[in-house]
């Protein structure tokens, strides 16, 4: 699975980025034996709380695409994103939307690796923990990292999205 070229394209992001995890180690893809489609099944996958994981969520902003890198403990209020970004709509994106600005399938969209920047937001509750989780590129592939580093790597903005 590692040679996967959603995999591959978010490892060399990772190390391009020189991303680190919670330790200052290089982050690093790992494969799960299982696809982990929600935040609950990648913590319990991981022994890691449901906040740790950050779920990047894929909007279509004023027909746009949208980054929003949630804690699993938080849904997003997309009311909420439109105000603080004013913009007259912000939608859950079709799996077509998510692919075609990605590269990647819901459930496996990572911060990073896709065929060009997405705008980022990146929910400030992940900033309570020492280490977060994102998804590398496939629902079976997760990746440490930090709250300051996702906002580093993604060129990401910090937001409340509820």
């Amino acid at each position: 699975m590692h040679d996967h070229p959603n995999v591959r394209a978010v490892q060399d992001a990772l190390a391009c980025a020189d991303a680190v995890d919670g330790s200052g180690r290089p982050s690093s893809i790992r494969i799960l034996p299982e696809a982990v489609h929600t935040a609950a099944l990648a913590a319990a996958a991981l022994g890691v709380e449901v906040g740790q994981i950050a779920n990047s969520l894929i909007f279509s902003a004023d027909g746009d695409p949208l980054l929003v890198l949630t804690s699993g403990a938080h849904r997003v209020d997309t009311k909420l994103i439109a105000r603080t970004l004013e913009l007259s709509r912000v939608d859950r994106a079709t799996p077509e939307f998510v692919r075609e600005h990605t590269g990647q399938a819901i459930g496996g969209v990572a911060p990073l690796g896709h065929p060009k920047p997405v705008r980022t937001l990146v929910d400030q509750a992940l900033e309570g923990y020492a280490e977060v989780w994102a998804a590398g590129g496939v629902p079976q592939s997760v990746f440490p990292t930090t709250y300051a580093e996702l906002l580093r790597i993604t060129g990401g903005v910090p937001v409340k999205v509820n």
